[in-house]
């Protein structure tokens, strides 16, 4: 159960943005002038955006409260307008979240349940005689008048069916996503037991790129991981299901976006059993969500990519390039140093070069891994759930932001796994560690998928 956030807000006027702080008098007839400017521009759709704006980004929170009451006043049956209202409820500033309080219960707005009982808890608790709780302050004693104001009654046990009723279709969609067929089919098995992470005193070679995590032992639970990665053909099943209904996306997923890859369009990406690339972290965890899995921890990855035995790379200890796309296959020639890489790959173009970087999803058979999984050493970098610099699952909280706000975070950042086709040899054993930014959709980077292994 989640609260309202509503979009990014739009660009405010700079007439609205005019406020005299240099004393209280200046600061409260300026507050004033812009609220009453506010409520001349408040009717019809163009008012209803600005208002929205204003609940969410003013920088002044008596102006933030005006527009909380405006939006009631004006647009009280809108549903983007009540979705405004119910985050006014978060607002960090007291007076603006006891106004959006205290308008739920005027008019009754239903859509700010969820976010009401964050707050409070659940009205059939707190409404029984016998329930004890912390003390009351200000915000709790209004969000419960919201509470009783919204259902009509202080009943704890017509509150009860109420909420049960409310919550019902929400109930519905877990029960349909609990009960769900599981969308994969095409997996190997990598049983529960010892693997080694890590390597010691890796040798960064004329490509000069090298991160010595150290080795260690570490015991994994038995789970099943897709035998080649999520290819075009596969990933449209998604799409075509999905439909942009949000059901199965990441609560932090960027508003108002697509999960179409952005090179669906490009002969050379998009063939059927190619895997999907332009997509980024998020799109692979909804498809994941969907497909009743997860993105794999970096250290399922490498216990799937490299067996029991520790390997370097999925297919032995020794480098063969006839088992593996990487640069030297797709650009057709041979590259040295680093040097001659970057040489290379600056001739890539939007359009031509290199003719055909991937290949199938299931090509090269003699480099599957000992468990069977296809490719884990070249033709895509593929995404994990791990963040690169704690070693933890990714916690992404992003939503609203633009990537430049971001990007030097280290919370924005994934673990990449098995190198792809543009990468030299030192890119391609099975420790290897890169990483991407979390928003970042790249044409040499895909996924695969893990599950829970099922009696």
């Amino acid at each position: 159960m989640v609260g309202h956030r509503v979009a990014p807000a739009g660009e405010i006027p700079a007439e609205l943005l005019q406020i005299d702080d240099s004393h209280d008098e200046r600061y409260w007839a300026s507050i004033q002038a812009v609220i009453e400017l506010g409520r001349r521009q408040a009717s019809g759709p163009a008012g209803l955006e600005l208002l929205r704006s204003l609940v969410v980004a003013h920088p002044q929170w008596p102006v933030r409260a005006a527009a909380v009451r405006l939006l009631a006043e004006h647009h009280a049956a809108d549903a983007r307008a009540q979705e405004a209202i119910a985050a006014g409820t978060h607002d960090t500033v007291d007076w603006v979240a006891f106004t959006a309080l205290k308008t739920i219960s005027q008019y009754r707005i239903r859509v700010a349940v969820p976010d009401l009982i964050r707050i409070s808890g659940w009205p059939s608790n707190f409404t029984r005689p016998d329930f004890t709780r912390k003390p009351v302050g200000c915000g709790a004693a209004l969000t419960k008048q919201a509470l009783i104001a919204v259902f009509g009654t202080r009943d704890p046990q017509e509150l009860r069916r109420l909420e049960d009723e409310y919550f019902s279709g929400m109930r519905e969609q877990l029960e349909r996503a609990r009960t769900r067929a599981p969308r994969f089919g095409d997996t190997v098995l990598v049983p529960q037991g010892p693997a080694v992470i890590g390597a010691d005193g890796v040798d960064p070679g004329p490509f000069r790129m090298t991160q010595d995590e150290g080795s260690r032992i570490v015991d994994v639970a038995a789970f099943l991981i897709d035998r080649t990665t999520v290819t075009n053909a596969r990933y449209r099943q998604f799409l075509e299901e999905v439909d942009g209904s949000g059901e199965f996306d990441h609560p932090d997923q960027p508003l108002e976006r697509s999960h179409r890859p952005v090179h669906g369009h490009d002969p050379r990406f998009n063939a059927d059993q190619a895997p999907v690339v332009g997509i980024d972290w998020y799109d692979a965890w909804a498809f994941a969500n969907w497909a009743g899995g997860r993105l794999p921890s970096e250290v399922q990855w490498e216990k799937a990519a490299r067996g029991p035995d520790g390997r370097r790379f999925p297919w032995g200890e020794d480098w063969d390039p006839a088992r593996v796309n990487y640069v030297e296959r797709s650009f057709g020639r041979e590259v040295s140093d680093l040097e001659e890489l970057e040489g290379l790959l600056v001739t890539i173009t939007s359009d031509s070069v290199p003719a055909r970087p991937v290949l199938p999803a299931d090509a090269l058979p003699e480099g599957a891994s000992p468990y069977g999984a296809l490719q884990m050493s070249g033709n895509v970098w593929e995404l994990t759930r791990t963040n690169f610099y704690t070693g933890q699952d990714m916690d992404p909280f992003f939503r609203g932001r633009h990537p430049l706000e971001f990007m030097n975070r280290k919370d924005a950042f994934h673990v990449l796994r098995g190198g792809t086709w543009t990468s030299p040899q030192t890119c391609l054993t099975t420790f290897y560690r890169g990483k991407d930014l979390i928003t970042d959709r790249h044409n040499e980077v895909g996924f695969r998928c893990v599950y829970e292994v099922r009696d």
